[in-house]
């Protein structure tokens, strides 16, 4: 059965319209605090973090109070990093933690990602039990007068992420006579990414750090590549860096202005870590991942298997196959030996680590030729139009079209109400066609 309200990362839409919206956040709360309090017989906690969009304003509150009516005590952070969240729920042994983000999407949108006590995202069976007491009456999950949660505000959740986050490398490690750019998106990592980088004694040019609640991913962060470029240009800095907005994504800029994305950082670090001997079984893509990263992996005998697209299904097939890498083209990456979920900071704390031997961005990156691919995202109102005859004739006959010179791609996205066509091929005229022909069926 599909799920009703969580999709691939989460739960996710436009503010005050739908499932986006104070009351429908206190039935979150309500139902993940039921569910979650029931796990374990010692303190009931939840932590609470944020990226910096208005609506969080609004929707917090609501969601601490239906954490509180189930019985929760209730930690809110302010605005964090997604990993952040992740780390500090694990290490503050919480019962669950919560981020109220919508990632990359503009401000309008915002959403829930949820994490358990061992810091990893829900799986589909817990996330549908959640939603069986979403949709359960409200009376049924209060709590006694005397059982509500108290609540309580941390101001020390960033210091207590960059601690974390520098504890994974060595105590002399530093990033003295290194300039860094770096672009956080107006988000979550607006504090934490400079001050991280700062405090290992980079000089550091940033931008993004200046959220007002609207610029969330406005022309900035990593869906817009091209401000971090002419930064890194600009002010002639070795490495560039570009967040989303909770950070748990990364792109990279090498120090002549060229983009490195998601696929590039993972061929880089399996190279890496093979050699260091701690790479373990080999990595995981996704459908999105390019057919250059597979050959190349291939090529260098490194395992490489797809999951789903969405961070959470590839740390499901990390974890089923025992591989400590793993992540998307989009900039998910995730370091299994370090992290449960994607880490921008962290990814980028790990390329100046490769980097501090004296290699150069450009040297270090850009190792496989990738496939060209191109990716089309049609805006539609109902994502069931996939499944109509019309659609599925002209994905049959884009498949025999390409077949034995590349592949095809369509799917919903998990997050927006777009369709995702995604072809790759040498020859990139039959990329076009075959995009083209799916495109004029959804239309």
């Amino acid at each position: 059965m599909a799920k009703k309200y969580f999709g691939t990362d989460g739960i996710r839409g436009k503010v005050n319209q739908g499932n986006i919206n104070g009351e429908m956040f206190f039935r979150f709360g309500l139902a993940a605090g039921t569910y979650f309090k029931n796990l374990k017989k010692t303190k009931q906690t939840a932590i609470i973090a944020k990226d910096t969009r208005l609506s969080g304003y609004s929707l917090e509150p609501a969601l601490v109070s239906g954490l509180a009516s189930a019985g929760m005590d209730v930690y809110t952070l302010g605005p964090l990093p997604t990993n952040g969240l992740a780390m500090l729920t694990k290490k503050m042994k919480a019962n669950m933690g919560i981020m109220i983000t919508a990632s990359h999407n503009p401000y309008y949108d915002n959403g829930l990602k949820l994490f358990g006590p061992d810091g990893l995202k829900l799986s589909d069976k817990i996330e549908k039990r959640i939603e069986k007491l979403i949709d359960s009456k409200i009376t049924k999950n209060l709590s006694e007068p005397k059982n509500l949660g108290r609540v309580k505000r941390l101001e020390d959740g960033n210091d207590k992420y960059i601690k974390i986050l520098k504890s994974n490398f060595p105590k002399k490690f530093n990033l003295k006579k290194i300039k860094i750019a770096i672009d956080c998106a107006n988000g979550a990592g607006y504090r934490s990414g400079p001050r991280l980088l700062e405090s290992l004694g980079a000089k550091v040019v940033k931008t993004g750090i200046y959220p007002d609640g609207l610029n969330i991913n406005n022309k900035c962060g990593s869906t817009y590549p091209k401000k971090i470029q002419l930064l890194t240009k600009k002010h002639k800095a070795d490495l560039g860096i570009s967040l989303d907005g909770d950070a748990d994504r990364v792109i990279l800029c090498d120090e002549k202005g060229k983009i490195i994305d998601g696929d590039q950082i993972l061929a880089m670090l399996a190279t890496r870590w093979k050699r260091k001997k701690i790479l373990k079984g080999g990595v995981i893509g996704t459908l999105m991942s390019n057919y250059g990263l597979q050959k190349y992996l291939k090529d260098h005998k490194i395992k490489f298997y797809r999951s789903k697209v969405g961070d959470r299904y590839v740390k499901e097939k990390m974890q089923k196959y025992n591989f400590n890498l793993g992540g998307e083209q989009s900039g998910h990456i995730i370091l299994g030996k370090f992290a449960t979920t994607g880490d921008g900071l962290l990814v980028a704390l790990e390329t100046l680590f490769s980097m501090k031997k004296g290699n150069k961005a450009s040297e270090i990156f850009n190792i496989f030729k990738q496939t060209p691919q191109i990716l089309e995202n049609v805006i539609v109102r109902d994502k069931s139009i996939i499944k109509s005859p019309k659609c599925k004739i002209a994905i049959n006959r884009a498949n025999k079209l390409i077949k034995n010179k590349g592949r095809v791609l369509v799917r919903k996205s998990g997050t927006e109400p777009k369709i995702r066509i995604m072809a790759e091929s040498e020859n990139k005229s039959l990329i076009l066609k075959c995009i083209n022909i799916i495109k004029q069926s959804i239309k």
